[in-house]
């Protein structure tokens, strides 16, 4: 949320200084809760309940500026509407899980994750090629394939979880996609890790506000495969012993 409210602020034009203010104050908010939270033991009480807060606070400031892009009502800079909706999404799911992270199967809860993962991983490479110089030929062509593959893993994705609202008791097809999930999104991950060291080397042309950007899509992607590495796992288990 932090990194999110910074490349609010760096995305806004000069001309929206009140904006870009908001923007800061809510980097700052949370730069001190995560502060808070590195020294806690465990996250709850008064800390389960600022953060709460501020994340709805900040879900509401995403969504006004989005409404503010899409009736035309202020200059977008360079934040386009989708990004300004891609981080309102993520703030949204980080919202749901503070407030009722509850366990579910772990079959429905696979393919949700794919579902939202794979949106978010394809349009990072679509704001990375808006944002790359057009003189940057190789790197576009390598995120294109990359969108592609992604399109159409997130459209399997989608289909797969609409086969599993019939709650079989086996679904071996899902195993095998989520290896394949596994394999494209490491190799994403690691397009984004040298795009990443490019930029900090300053050998990287294009618009990006930050180097930082470039590293906050690659950690994204670490966390789909974290947590796909925990899910898989229980989604074997169940469709070996069901």
């Amino acid at each position: 949320m932090m990194e999110h409210a910074l490349f609010i602020k760096l995305g806004l034009p000069a001309n929206e200084p009140k904006l870009r203010a908001e923007a800061e104050d809510f980097r700052e908010k949370f730069a001190r809760l995560l502060e808070r939270l590195e020294c806690a033991e465990k996250l709850k009480g008064d800390l389960l309940k600022d953060l709460t807060r501020a994340v709805e606070a900040f879900i509401e400031f995403k969504a006004f500026l989005l409404k503010l892009l899409i009736q035309c009502k202020a200059d977008p800079g360079s934040n386009y509407p989708l990004l300004l909706d891609h981080i309102r999404r993520e703030a949204e799911r980080f919202l749901g899980l503070l407030v009722s992270p509850v366990a579910q199967d772990p079959l429905t809860l696979l393919l949700q994750q794919e579902v939202f993962w794979l949106r978010i991983m394809k349009e990072h490479i679509e704001f990375v090629i808006h944002l790359l110089d057009p003189s940057e030929r190789e790197l576009i062509e390598q995120a294109q394939i990359f969108r592609i593959t992604f399109s159409r893993l997130l459209e399997t994705a989608r289909d797969l979880e609409s086969m599993a609202a019939v709650m079989p008791r086996r679904f071996n097809t899902v195993i095998r996609f989520t290896q394949d999930v596994i394999n494209h999104t490491m190799q994403l991950r690691d397009f984004k890790a040298a795009a990443f060291e490019l930029a900090e080397l300053c050998k990287l042309l294009g618009i990006v506000s930050t180097p930082l950007l470039l590293d906050h899509i690659r950690r994204e992607a670490d966390k789909f495969l974290d947590e796909l590495g925990v899910l898989l796992p229980e989604v074997k288990n169940c469709s070996s012993n069901c």
